[in-house]
């Protein structure tokens, strides 16, 4: 950003952050709904200190954002935020450690990481998802959409653990996933995170539902070799 100052040439700065910076708070029942206005709690996330990724990372990216919006602020920046939920989809790597190989766990058997899936729900409320491709366009429309201001999540799908199980399994029985292992999790999502801003501006998904998401994800996995062919 101190580069685009001296520069003087750049029209705006769409800084890629993370829906880790909208969710991680304390959140009590179901049906929220969050959106640009909503921010994770530091305060919160300091005090839990339980030594996991879970605290550090949403701390981290809330503030960046901050850092960030507090310096275009000051040096008459166009600043847009994307906070992006759990982004998925082929890419052109041979070797994959991103959410890919998280969102096919219950595909491939990999415990750990479905363990991962449910510390995400557990955390935050919900799965949510976003293919790349949109999270791409998305990032492109914001660039160029010249009413573009503040924050933007950007997500097409939320879901839970039990939800994406039940929904594997119709889909896909060849890979026998375990429907029966998620006990005190709900089968939907108890917090959404809201692309209606985003949405609302005119921007449109490709990729709106888990069939749409998971017909791309499941072929690049067979072609990284995550899951059998």
């Amino acid at each position: 950003m101190r580069s685009c100052v001296r520069a003087g040439t750049v029209r705006r700065v769409v800084l890629t952050s993370s829906a880790a910076a909208v969710s991680s708070r304390p959140l009590q029942g179901d049906g929220h709904v969050l959106d640009e206005e909503s921010w994770s709690d530091v305060e919160f996330l300091r005090s839990r200190k339980n030594g996991t990724w879970v605290e550090p990372y949403p701390v981290s990216k809330v503030l960046l954002e901050k850092a960030a919006r507090a310096f275009a602020l000051e040096h008459g920046l166009s600043l847009v935020t994307v906070c992006p939920v759990v982004t998925v989809g082929a890419a052109p790597a041979a070797k994959v450690n991103t959410s890919v190989p998280d969102i096919l766990s219950l595909l491939s058997g990999d415990d750990a990481r479905v363990s991962k899936l449910e510390l995400i729900e557990r955390a935050t409320g919900s799965i949510p998802m976003v293919h790349i491709d949109d999270l791409c366009r998305a990032e492109l429309f914001l660039a160029e959409e010249e009413a573009a201001s503040g924050r933007y999540n950007c997500g097409s799908v939320n879901t839970t653990v039990v939800e994406l199980a039940r929904f594997l399994a119709a889909k896909y029985p060849q890979y026998s996933v375990k429907t029966n292992r998620f006990a005190g999790l709900t089968e939907k999502p108890r917090v959404c995170i809201s692309s209606a801003k985003l949405v609302g501006e005119g921007f449109e998904f490709m990729y709106k539902t888990l069939d749409e998401i998971y017909d791309d994800v499941v072929e690049y996995g067979r072609a990284l070799g995550i899951l059998p062919c």
